[in-house]
């Protein structure tokens, strides 16, 4: 008992030894920070503003204390109501400066943030509004609702290492922090990164061995360009594009019935591989059906808009679920392409961004006027796959105008798309966001805070996609350039993807991002020229390698003085893991497929009701697809998917969670897909009339990219030998390892050498450096 006791207290004592050197450690970096000699509203003191007094003190009227209004410049500077001849702010005098007194006055009762917040501002950031004040108080636009301008390239300590417009952005901002960049990546290293930014695929050995041969100064590029234009390159960038769409197989809610919205799925990857033009390739999808003299692509394309969860559920409200989908389709857009958080300000004003109530409800106008109900039809046969507005298409379609779309049945082909009504559906503001609480009409409209709505542009989504391709537009092309760094670096120039509102983290390189925003635009939206700028830059060819010092100063990466290294998105890891075994099919497009998943997950999370209410796993090639072509159920999403941290598609998402857990490590060694590519690739080396180094080196190549060092041979040899004389004295063990998997074995074939081989290819699809990109 005394024992416990004793431990019981020296872990209450490390705890608060911990909390309290948190707190130092906290207080201490935050005062070590130098304040700017020029402080900048923007990046210095709307940030401190945002987090500790707009909840109170900003945009939301019915939140707001005091009457003060700190958020816009014109009221902050106001005499305060109740603080007689008193002002919030006044410019060059902090002593003045209410505002600044309550954030400093030891006096409890009138602190600001008050106590009951659990809100506090240290002491630099006391001191950066207090010297804020000095230098006259001065506020600015926020920055992502600014026009983004093409700066002049800074100056840099060294223009020799910089191969574009990229690097010398980067290498200033890693001059101000005291930083050098790494050198540039071996080539096998520099390969395998860049085969699985632009395919997701690793390189072949043929590949590697061009690669390697090639010295010319021009090899790097002619790779680049080689990818580009490798089919694989649209399944590539499709992937992320499902995750914004939230693209799913399935209705969603209880029933979560089959849904026919592949053939869009196909669109999206013929899309990216023809290098559609960004806004045109946006355009199709918010409106392709309101084009003049639309194409069945242009409708098709708009089945973007109708990848929402749909309700099958008797019972239910028709015009709750209705507005639900309009919601949704408003707040995916708003996240996806304009990157603000829209939907706060659904129920009231948005407490943070310059949003009103009423501005979400013009926004919502432009997409609620689709012919469609909340609930439609029963769960039953193929009229339920896909819901009105719909169209149907035939096989002659697509044997000529829609060849992209793989169809290789002759069923009936139905797609959920875009129409609008013929009479337009009046649009209100609703009370607290309740669908049966319609207060005010609004018609159509943007956010004035970011471009006000054209009046001679059409008030459909037409005029909508016209609205967000205006160059004044200061958030569309910033948004993708975005999005498209956070693919390739691992980290978006703006870390929150979709929040450049007041609430987002501010960009980590605000002249590049705009550099890049205004370049993109000026040459046609062309998405292949952009990608291939980025991986053409010094910065994207550095070494991975981390060393202590740079680990300390900036664990994040975020001044890019190294190349990232992070785990492939779930999909890749499948992928890589096929594909290095030989077992990837490589056939584009087409309906989902269903690989292997343990027993009994969809029957225990079902209704009973429709065709998926259990699991039908497919056989033969369809085993062997692409990780992109899994079957995504969202009720049950694909479980090997989900540890390794794929969306589940239930709403639009920008970016990915990246975990590490150990059942990461446990799928690697036990997912049959994983011992089946093992099985199958051993078996093709045991073939082959070489020595095991031989063997392990091919392996070694195929798996990890690269070849492996002589002491990674000879341990991976030793290890072959070992597992060979296991399974000499244990032949029912060999058969039981390898008795997995659908793929035929040899006819003729040693069990106990390939069993052995087997075993060191397990060993290599499990190495960290395997399934991380680096």
């Amino acid at each position: 008992m005394k024992k416990r006791v004793i431990l019981y207290l020296l872990v209450v004592i490390a705890i608060l030894y911990g909390v309290q050197s948190c707190n130092y450690i906290h207080e201490n970096f935050t005062d070590e920070e130098p304040i700017p000699d020029q402080i900048s509203y923007n990046f210095d003191i709307r940030p401190i503003l945002s987090d500790k007094c707009f909840a109170c003190h900003g945009p939301d009227p019915n939140k707001r204390e005091a009457g003060l209004r700190l958020d816009i410049e014109e009221d902050a500077f106001k005499a305060l109501k109740e603080s007689h001849g008193s002002h919030a702010l006044v410019a060059g005098k902090p002593d003045l400066s209410e505002a600044f007194l309550r954030i400093t006055t030891k006096d409890t009762a009138l602190l600001m943030p008050p106590l009951n917040s659990n809100l506090k501002l240290n002491s630099r950031e006391i001191k950066l509004i207090e010297k804020w004040i000095k230098q006259g108080a001065k506020y600015e636009t926020h920055w992502s609702f600014v026009r983004p301008k093409k700066a002049k390239l800074p100056k840099v300590s060294d223009s020799k290492w910089t191969k574009n417009e990229i690097d010398y952005f980067v290498l200033n901002k890693m001059d101000q922090k005291g930083l050098e960049p790494n050198q540039i990546a071996e080539k096998e290293h520099l390969l395998k990164r860049l085969s699985l930014d632009l395919t997701g695929l690793p390189p072949s050995i043929d590949l590697m061995n061009k690669f390697l041969a090639d010295n010319n100064p021009d090899a790097y590029e002619k790779l680049i360009d080689q990818l580009l234009k490798s089919p694989a390159y649209g399944e590539k960038m499709a992937l992320q594009w499902l995750d914004v769409a939230r693209y799913a197989d399935s209705h969603g809610y209880q029933d979560d019935n089959y849904r026919s919205a592949w053939p869009w799925r196909d669109w999206v990857i013929h899309s990216f591989n023809k290098n559609l033009p960004y806004d045109q390739f946006i355009t199709m999808q918010i409106a392709g059906d309101l084009i003049p003299n639309a194409t069945k692509e242009q409708i098709l394309a708009t089945g973007f808009n109708r990848n929402h969860k749909i309700t099958e559920e008797g019972g239910v409200v028709d015009e709750e679920y209705r507005v639900q989908y309009v919601i949704d389709r408003t707040n995916t857009f708003s996240k996806a392409l304009i990157g603000v958080t829209m939907e706060c300000a659904q129920c009231h004003d948005h407490k943070y961004d310059p949003f009103s109530q009423k501005e979400y409800f013009q926004l919502y106008a432009f997409f609620n006027n689709v012919k469609e109900v909340g609930l439609e039809s029963d769960v039953g046969g193929p009229e339920t796959y896909a819901k009105n507005p719909l169209i149907e298409i035939s096989n002659e379609e697509v044997k000529s105008i829609l060849k992209f779309i793989n169809k290789q049945d002759t069923n009936k082909l139905i797609v959920s798309v875009m129409a609008d009504r013929d009479t337009l559906r009046k649009t209100y503001t609703l009370k607290r966001g309740a669908y049966d609480a319609p207060d005010k009409e609004v018609f159509p409209g943007t956010p004035n805070s970011i471009l006000a709505f054209d009046k001679n542009l059409p008030k459909n989504r037409l005029g909508l996609s016209k609205w967000l391709f205006d160059k004044r537009n200061p958030l569309t092309a910033r948004v993708f350039v975005n999005q498209l760094w956070q693919e390739i670096f691992g980290r978006g120039l703006v870390k929150t993807a979709g929040d450049m509102g007041m609430q987002g983290e501010l960009p980590s390189h605000p002249e590049l991002l705009d550099w890049l925003a205004v370049d993109f635009m000026e040459n046609g939206w062309d998405i292949k020229r952009l990608l291939k700028k980025m991986v053409s830059s010094a910065t994207y060819q550095q070494s991975a390698v981390i060393s202590k010092s740079k680990l300390e100063s900036d664990p994040e990466n975020i001044y890019l003085s190294r190349a990232p290294r992070y785990r492939i998105k779930a999909e890749f890891v499948r992928d890589l893991v096929l594909s290095s075994s030989g077992l990837l099919v490589k056939t584009i497009g087409g309906p989902s497929v269903k690989p292997y998943q343990p027993n009994g997950l969809w029957e225990n999370a079902t209704s009973g009701r429709g065709i998926l209410r259990t699991y039908k796993q497919d056989h033969g090639t369809d085993l062997y697809r692409r990780g992109m072509y899994t079957f995504i159920k969202r009720t049950v999403p694909p479980p090997v998917m989900g540890i390794f941290d794929a969306s589940n598609r239930d709403q639009c998402e920008v970016g990915r969670l990246k975990t590490n857990t150990p059942l990461q490590a446990l799928i690697m060694m036990n997912d049959p897909t994983v011992l089946e590519a093992a099985r199958v690739l051993a078996s093709k080396l045991d073939s082959e009339k070489n020595q095991v180094e031989d063997k392990v080196i091919k392996a070694f190549r195929l798996i990890v990219c690269r070849k492996p060092t002589e002491k990674e041979v000879k341990l991976l040899s030793s290890y072959y030998n070992n597992q060979l004389s296991t399974f000499k004295k244990e032949q029912s063990r060999a058969e039981k390892i390898l008795a997995v998997g659908e793929y035929p074995m040899p006819t003729k074939m040693n069990k106990t050498s390939v069993a052995a081989m087997m075993q060191v290819i397990t060993a290599l699809y499990n190495l960290e450096e395997t399934i991380t990109k680096s």
